[in-house]
């Protein structure tokens, strides 16, 4: 696999667009961390990581409203890739759709908003954003 986070964005959407309650999804410490995010953001309900022999796994609760069952994440984009990487600095970051979105950053102080990481006044790598 190229692109982990790449992996890890699909494997949302996919659940989503088909309506899961739970995904699971190969682990690895970034990943955690993304997850770590998205539910201290409020993007899903809850998350469990399972470790077993191998690399482990995380299962993610999806998040949908109880009215018109739509969930709570719209767009995933991955923004860095592979091929191409973005980096910004904390004066350059651009805020996504005016505030209402979150970009995750890879920082040297590890990986976190760009919220966070405007208040910290470091910039980072723009893995993706979330809206």
């Amino acid at each position: 696999m190229t692109d982990p986070i790449a992996d890890y964005l699909t494997r949302l959407r996919n659940a989503i667009k088909a309506k899961h309650k739970i995904v699971e999804i190969p682990a690895s410490n970034l990943k955690k961390e993304i997850t770590k995010i998205l539910c201290n953001k409020g993007y899903i309900w809850d998350y469990r990581f399972i470790e077993d022999k191998h690399q482990g796994k995380i299962k993610i609760a999806m998040k949908y409203s109880n009215i018109n069952k739509v969930n709570a994440i719209k767009v995933l984009k991955r923004i860095s890739k592979p091929g191409l990487r973005k980096y910004t600095s904390y004066r350059k970051m651009s805020r996504v759709l005016n505030g209402l979105g979150i970009a995750i950053l890879s920082t040297s102080k590890g990986v976190m908003t760009d919220k966070e990481a405007r208040d910290l006044k470091i910039g980072g790598e723009v893995l993706c954003y979330i809206y």
